[in-house]
């Protein structure tokens, strides 16, 4: 049986609730935010489960939630940190019994404590099994991007399966999240459009599968995306950016296009200028929150998805690009530097 400990190192919030802020998920001092603090462990109960953390990943949701921008709110105090990768250690009296011992993912549930912490506490239904070939790194990334990827490509499939077509655009495909996806659109016989800022990473991603990358920081890139626009038309963009280019590119995609923003990483608010497309083009704007779609998919369908993410991994068609390893106790000083580069994930260590 693991010891536990009564007390461990946590990165806590300095506030609660929601800042009324829009900047974008950067942030030059994490003290501004959260702060190092030793705290009691937590213990579980009813259905809940304590984690003993392995490692955890950072997303651009956790850096809008520590400045008060998330779809949820602040708690003051609490460790902060949405998914991770741990052993479970103990129990709450209604927990699943199977799941005690196991090396898990997870992400943490509202009425649990987050990642950034040596332990984490969440409800049992949030864990997923880890099969021995998928690594520790590979599992503290395992929720948040794959499952958003498997379901937001699915939309694609379903959108097609209704309008004819096989092309959709991926915005920030050079991100973790826009790799996953790419690959996963090639494995279905889709083309992927990757957009990004950078020509640099052009190669790589045709090399996952990107039918076409159009590159922003391009002096013909307006040029160039009308022009895939026209050849490849396709009628889904899958957004991360939401920004005037996004809107731009939205403007430029044919009749019964479906714009999906599922984060926003650029502040600039987008003008739409054609509001007639919306009406005599069919076009339709939508947002993707994973939070959502864990509560309203059926349980049936998760497991089959968790299934399909996890022999991705193992199989090593995905794996997860590391750009930085930020162990928990240097999160406060070291994690504003961290987010600096945009290669890979940042993964905290225990």
């Amino acid at each position: 049986m693991t010891e536990i400990a009564s007390e461990m190192h946590a990165v806590i919030q300095l506030e609660d609730g929601y800042s009324g802020t829009a900047e974008g998920p950067i942030i030059d001092d994490a003290a501004d935010y959260v702060k190092d603090a030793t705290i009691a462990v937590p213990k579980p109960q009813g259905k809940q489960v304590l984690v003993k953390m392995i490692a955890s990943s950072v997303n651009p949701s956790d850096l809008h939630f520590i400045k008060g921008e998330y779809g949820q709110p602040r708690r003051k105090n609490m460790p902060a940190g949405f998914e991770g990768c741990g052993t479970v250690v103990a129990l709450g009296d209604e927990a699943p019994k199977s799941l005690l011992g196991q090396r898990v993912a997870f992400a943490v549930s509202l009425d649990g404590s987050g990642t950034w912490a040596d332990y984490a506490l969440t409800n049992g239904n949030t864990c997923v099994p880890l099969a021995p070939e998928v690594s520790d790194i590979d599992g503290a990334a395992l929720i948040v991007n794959p499952l958003t990827a498997v379901a937001m490509v699915d939309l694609v499939v379903q959108h097609y399966e209704q309008q004819k077509g096989d092309a959709f655009v991926i915005t920030a495909a050079s991100s973790q999240l826009g790799k996953l996806m790419i690959g996963l659109g090639r494995d279905l016989g889709l083309k992927p459009i990757a957009v990004v800022r950078r020509a640099d990473v052009a190669d790589n991603l045709k090399n996952l599968g990107a039918e076409e990358v159009l590159v922003t920081s391009d002096a013909d890139f307006t040029a160039d995306m009308q022009g895939v626009m026209k050849s490849l038309k396709p009628r889904m963009m899958l957004d991360a950016v939401c920004d005037q280019i996004s809107a731009d590119i939205f403007t430029a995609m044919p009749a019964f296009t479906r714009w999906v923003g599922y984060g926003k990483l650029s502040p600039e608010a987008p003008k739409i200028e054609q509001m007639g497309q919306m009406i005599f083009m069919n076009k339709k704007i939508e947002g993707f929150w994973l939070v959502n779609w864990m509560r309203d998919t059926p349980y049936e369908e998760k497991v089959k998805v968790f299934t399909q993410v996890q022999t991705r991994f193992a199989t090593k068609k995905w794996c997860t690009d590391v750009a930085t390893k930020l162990p928990l106790k240097d999160i406060v000083t070291g994690l504003a530097t961290a987010t600096k580069r945009t290669d890979g994930k940042i993964i905290i260590t225990y």
